[in-house]
């Protein structure tokens, strides 16, 4: 038999857990009403501790919240039947929060409310679930950056930094102290784009960070590792060695890579392409292969901008017509004005692929086989 205090703990533990407390406090179907198994008494407590069984009656008896369900239960033991409580049913939100009957609960439950109420329907599970992202923030600024996130879109930074963008009334330092927080409310804006991206990238400002590229080592002979970790800023600084440099958007595609002679790889790079100004580069054959997309586009503009003389792998209207079975839909597509740095057929592929219903095929989809021809072939083997 539980006690009252008893399914109290079972109801906070509940309350903890984010997928019951998203079913709950946003009325998913099937959620209410919740319904404790209190239990019956066995028949030796009846006969053995009749008193303790009055007391654990007369504690259900005061129970007030929701409804308690009775059963009668007969026994040799006791000349008619008992009352005892068999069911504790709650009704809706404000029940279980008032049956666990605690202060902090009861402070974040308060808090949810004023946050469900006062900001975009969009975001309302996000914060339901995620009680980390603003049980420690001043709710005002909760709902103001749900605002900020409402106004952000893709590329609306126009390259100026974050701290300088003037919405809502926001200091120089909203961006720093809720970095994470609007990142996640862009990504239930848009598919999780910008943190596939990264929300510089995403809104069109500069990196402010330092940005870890990985390096890989085509040739097996280059380098002491075979992979190493380097800052893009110490790539502008310091030149790599090799002949050929291959510059990969996604760092998940190294398991595509071949070997090649005298060449090495920088993978992971996404729009952080500024370190490709190194003056080092001028020397190098330089590769360059991403999504064909409109944002891998997008950096592969900017990545000619820097290296004029790059070579663009795996990035043109036949790939896209040669593997369109590949091909998904780009959820969140990057400014549509053809950025400055690509070619005519390219131009002509940015623009393409704003129409196409299915106009990203991302480089992981690639055959390998196919990967391993054309970079060969671009090392001239």
């Amino acid at each position: 038999m539980k006690s009252p205090a008893e399914l109290r703990i079972k109801l906070k533990r509940q309350w903890e857990n984010n997928a019951c407390r998203e079913a709950r406090l946003m009325a998913i179907a099937g959620a209410w009403p919740v319904s404790l198994w209190i239990g019956k008494p066995p028949s030796s407590k009846i006969k053995n501790q009749l008193d303790e069984l009055k007391r654990h009656v007369e504690a259900w008896r005061k129970v007030t919240i929701g409804d308690v369900l009775w059963d009668q239960v007969s026994s040799r033991h006791t000349s008619q039947p008992i009352d005892v409580p068999l069911v504790w049913r709650l009704n809706k939100p404000t029940e279980w929060i008032d049956a666990i009957a605690d202060k902090q609960v009861r402070a974040e439950f308060e808090a949810l409310s004023k946050l469900v109420q006062h900001s975009p329907e969009v975001f309302r599970t996000l914060l339901v679930r995620k009680r980390s992202l603003w049980n420690s923030k001043p709710m005002d600024e909760v709902i103001l950056a749900a605002k900020v996130a409402m106004s952000l879109e893709p590329g609306c930074a126009r390259g100026q930094p974050l701290r300088t963008l003037s919405i809502g009334g926001i200091d120089t330092k909203f961006f720093e102290r809720h970095e994470r927080l609007i990142l996640e409310f862009l990504d239930a804006r848009f598919e999780r784009q910008p943190s596939e991206l990264g929300l510089e990238t995403f809104l069109g400002a500069p990196l402010d960070a330092e940005h870890w590229l990985l390096v890989v080592d085509l040739d097996q002979g280059l380098l002491p590792y075979q992979k190493m970790r380097v800052k893009s800023t110490d790539l502008i600084k310091r030149s790599l060695p090799g002949k050929r440099l291959l510059v990969v958007e996604n760092e998940s595609s190294q398991h595509q890579l071949c070997q090649l002679p005298q060449t090495l790889a920088v993978l992971g790079c996404g729009f952080d392409l500024t370190w490709m100004q190194a003056p080092w580069l001028k020397e190098k054959q330089v590769g360059y292969w991403g999504d064909i997309d409109t944002w891998g586009l997008q950096f592969l503009a900017k990545a000619r901008l820097a290296v004029p003389q790059l070579d663009p792998l795996m990035m043109d209207a036949e790939t896209l017509d040669q593997h369109q079975s590949s091909a998904v839909c780009e959820p969140i597509r990057a400014d549509s004005i053809v950025p400055e740095g690509l070619n005519l057929a390219e131009s002509k592929l940015f623009q393409r692929l704003f129409i196409e219903q299915r106009g990203r095929l991302e480089q992981e989809f690639l055959p390998r086989e196919l990967v391993h021809q054309k970079l060969k072939r671009w090392c001239g083997l």
